[in-house]
Order: structure tokens, then sequence, then C-alpha cells
């Protein structure tokens, strides 16, 4: 395959098919095991596995928030990072684990490197132990790279420099990630798609009309949740290892664009609202302030802020995606399309609509 470009970069179908599945997953060495299954991207992949004819072994603290689909098909591991015997007992004799578990959102930072980099680290004990030449897929973050001053974006061979307590510990799991003989890193971007919370809040304030953003000119890279679960089957099973790689869409968005883009495919009118920066801060620290007092699923701390407020949260991904052989993507609006109808047909956004003129 020739090096990736924008200009010849492919259009996607939304969903993956079995035979797709299949041929992404043909060179992956079993078994397959894979932590944060429950989460978001992991409920992806392991539903990605399954379908491609695999039996993958899945950690969870409760196997019961596992997805009703996977029963039978699937092998429960019950436990967490920090157990030594459910981690040994998840990836003994393993050819291939993917790493998703992970903390996103903590009180401190003693809190974000307990689940990031010391939970990497356990993972990697055990796979010293009882899988020594097992290829590790660590899920990463962008965050560990940090923003970008060009909008253009960064590129995985540059100097990471992360801006937030998540970003370091991401970093630092990085690190702790190298420590195996075989490993591949990924760093997505924000992340959408179905059953998604986090950029769910954009969809929700798109919904009712209005958006609120810090002010200036920030470029984002996004990557639709299908899209990296291709990328993560190819991490597993193509020849790439040792490095470090990049995911998302080649074609960095401003704000406005994406929300623009995003109320359209969801057929409402929405108004970006910039916020002073200084608000934004005030706002982090009541976040913080909420956290202390107990509160669960706080979505704007000062950590959170500081993320917002940096620019460009973007992403060099053509050479990456040319090792991964993956040199394409699903076009935003289709796939913003594809996660209002779901949001919509699980009551997580309204299903009444404003005709967009």
């Amino acid at each position: 395959m020739t090096e990736a470009t924008v200009s010849d970069w492919q259009e996607l179908p939304v969903e993956i098919t079995t035979d797709e599945l299949r041929s992404l997953t043909a060179g992956m060495r079993g078994p397959v095991a894979m932590t944060g299954a429950t989460g978001f991207v992991g409920s992806h992949l392991a539903a990605a596995l399954v379908g491609a004819g695999l039996r993958p072994r899945l950690l969870a603290r409760d196997p019961r928030r596992l997805l009703p689909e996977l029963a039978g098909r699937a092998e429960p591991v019950a436990g967490a990072l920090e157990s030594g015997e459910a981690l040994d007992s998840l990836v003994a004799g393993c050819g291939t684990v993917f790493h998703l578990a992970g903390v996103v959102r903590a009180g401190s930072a003693a809190g974000f490197d307990l689940g990031n980099r010391v939970g990497t680290e356990c993972l990697v004990a055990a796979l010293r132990r009882r899988a020594p030449t097992a290829r590790l897929v660590h899920v990463s973050s962008l965050a560990a790279a940090g923003p970008s001053a060009d909008p253009a974006g960064v590129a995985p061979e540059d100097p990471a420099g992360p801006v937030s307590a998540y970003g370091r510990s991401k970093l630092a799991a990085e690190a702790a990630a190298r420590a195996v003989s075989e490993w591949v890193i990924v760093r997505p971007p924000a992340i959408f798609g179905p059953r998604d919370t986090d950029v769910l809040q954009f969809f929700r304030l798109a919904a009712r009309g209005i958006v609120p953003l810090p002010a200036g000119e920030r470029w984002v890279t996004t990557a639709y949740v299908s899209d990296v679960v291709r990328a993560l089957l190819a991490a597993g099973a193509g020849e790439v290892r040792g490095r470090v790689l990049h995911l998302g869409d080649p074609r960095p968005m401003t704000m406005r664009t994406l929300i623009g883009t995003l109320a359209a495919a969801g057929g409402v009118r929405a108004r970006v609202v910039p916020v002073p920066p200084a608000l934004v801060r005030g706002a982090g620290l009541v976040g913080d302030l909420l956290q202390r007092l107990g509160a669960r699923g706080v979505a704007l701390t000062s950590d959170k802020a500081g993320e917002l407020l940096a620019r460009h949260w973007t992403a060099r991904v053509e050479e990456s995606a040319r090792r991964l052989g993956v040199a394409g993507s699903v076009p935003f609006g289709a796939a913003a399309g594809v996660t209002w109808t779901w949001y919509r047909e699980h009551g997580w956004v309204p299903r009444a609509k404003i005709s967009a003129r």
C-alpha cells in the first residue's frame, strides 16, 4: 500500500462487515484477551472480536455489565487491574492482549496515576509472568501527546507535551507498556459513537440549540468508534510492532465546523456561544469542589478545563494509517447521523427535531 494521504483517503462504511472483521483479524495470534470490555470503545471491540469468530477473554469488575450479545461467545474473567490472580487468568498463554481499561475522570493526579500507569504496570507484570511473547496493543490517548500549536497536528514521533494530569498518566502508562517484548501503542483523539457518554454532551447541547465553547479558534481531530476498532484490530494482527501510532480522520475541523456538521446530521439548529477562558477555568474549579464533596461523573474539572482551553487537539495520522493498512474513515456527517439515531432510540437525547433552515 502506498503512503496514505488526504487525497487518497477512503470513505469507509459505518458498520464493519463480518468479512472485513475476519480479514482484519486473519493474522491475529490467539488466544485473545482484553481489558476494558465494559467501556465505550471496549464494548465495541469485544463485539468485533466475537463477530470475527474469536472467543476473547474479557476482564471485568462485574461481568454482568458486559454486552448481552457476548454471552456464551466470550470468556468473562471477573476482576480488576489490581488483582494479580485475575490478570494471570486473563493473559495466561495469550498471543494478543488489548489494554483499554483506564481512568478518564479522577479527583486527583494520584487517582489518574493509579488507574492508568499503575494499572498498566500490573498488566505488564502479568504478561511477563504468563504470556511473555504476547503482543500488547495498548490504547493510550492523544492527551498523552498533548495539544498542537499547528492545526495540522502532532506526529507520533514529536516530543510529548501533555497539559493535564490525565495526559501525564497516559504517557506514563505508555512507558510501562514498552516493558513487554512486543507492543503497539495507539493514541486515539476524541472518539464518538453509540454508547459514548463524553462527546454525548455536545449532542445534548446541540439538541437544545446552544453550544458554549471556549472563545478562540480551535481545531480538532476526531474518530468514529468503528474506525478506532478497525485500527485496533489491524494493530493486533498486522506486522507493525514497537510503534506509537496516531488514529483519527486526517482532515481536522474547527470546533465551529464540527458543531455545525453535527447539528445538521441531527436535523437541528445550534448556535455556538463563545465562553471567556476565565469562565471555563472557574467552572473547572467548581467541578473540583463537587468532586471533593463526593459528586460522581463531574464533566468539567480543572484538569478538563485545561484541555479544553489548549490549542489544537489535532494529530497527524497518515503515516500511522499506512503502517496499519487502514487508510480510510467513516465520514463525520454520516457517523454523527448514526450516533444521533442511536441516542434518540435509547432516550439519551430528545427525539423531537427542529427543522434546519
